[in-house]
């Protein structure tokens, strides 16, 4: 594990400080969620309260079994990388963040595809984990003739992180496919949805997530499970083998309440023999990269540097 950007701390702490200071003004994401608040967060940018930015670079289209993905494709292709965008599997598109998805894909010569899974509660588990899992089989079938390399990575945000790794194990359980993604990228995802420590113990701090918003999101995704019913490892890969997947790097922040499930899934991922890079970046909330910090500029550069060269 590496302790990061310890020398942003006081920026950081500030920026959370500020944050927690402006909550009131933000729509509440806990248990209570309603369709208007829903309705909001679909409709801004993730973290942010304004609709995101839609660039023309960005190609709309539908691959395997009607799944939408949003495509990103720099004159340069060395890599395709799957992109699976956060927002408590309730919010957040494949069209929510294309100007980090296109400097991702000049930058590291990528062609980036995100993808438009279903959103809960309208389709619960396993809705979104089915739309990942078909786009992957589509990529791996018509990667090279459509963006001249079979060389996959994958990766994704949060509920992304969480999505990504259900997919890599989805393949190997259900298809027999390993080593066809080289790498994952994985931020700060919930990989215990039946909660581990530093989720229950966060509390009510009003930061992008806590506590009370991480299970209103559970809630939504699998509703009329309980605790026990969410340890399933096609729920939670916290509980799953993980032989057979490809070279991780894990990144949290040090002020997530998702911090044990990176730390707990860097651990397993390690022992069950591939390599991981585990980073912990100090005094970083939930879902840091959404916001103009220092942190955010120097995590973009090191997903990219990650993915360029994996």
């Amino acid at each position: 594990m590496t302790i990061t950007d310890e020398d942003c701390l006081a920026e950081t702490l500030a920026f959370n400080k500020q944050f927690e200071a402006t909550a009131a003004s933000r729509p509440t994401r806990g248990e209570t969620l309603d369709a208007t608040v829903l309705a909001t967060l679909r409709r801004n940018r993730l973290g942010g309260n304004t609709p995101p930015v839609r660039l023309p670079q960005g190609q709309d289209r539908v691959v395997a079994d009607g799944v939408r993905v949003r495509a990103f494709v720099p004159d340069r292709v060395d890599g395709v990388y799957l992109h699976i965008h956060g927002g408590g599997w309730a919010f957040g598109s494949a069209g929510g963040q294309d100007e980090r998805l296109w400097h991702l894909a000049e930058q590291a010569r990528l062609a980036v595809v995100s993808i438009e899974y279903r959103l809960a509660p309208e389709h619960p588990f396993p809705a979104g984990p089915d739309d990942c899992e078909a786009a992957a089989r589509w990529l791996m079938d018509h990667a090279a003739a459509e963006f001249g390399t079979q060389r996959l990575l994958i990766g994704g945000e949060s509920a992304g992180a969480h999505l990504s790794v259900m997919t890599l194990l989805r393949l190997r359980d259900r298809h027999g496919i390993t080593g066809a993604f080289r790498a994952a990228h994985l931020l700060f995802g919930p990989y215990d949805l039946s909660m581990t420590p530093s989720q229950r113990s966060f509390g009510s701090k009003r930061l992008l997530s806590n506590t009370d918003t991480l299970r209103g999101s559970y809630e939504l995704f699998t509703p009329e499970m309980g605790a026990e019913q969410r340890r399933d490892p096609e729920v939670s890969p916290l509980f799953a083998d993980l032989s057979g997947l490809p070279p991780a790097r894990i990144v949290v922040g040090a002020e997530d309440p998702l911090l044990d499930d990176s730390l707990f899934l860097a651990q397993r991922w390690q022992t069950a023999g591939a390599p991981v890079r585990l980073g912990v970046v100090a005094g970083a909330m939930h879902g840091f990269t959404l916001f103009p910090l220092t942190i955010t500029e120097r995590e973009l550069r090191r997903e990219r540097d990650f993915l360029a060269t994996a």
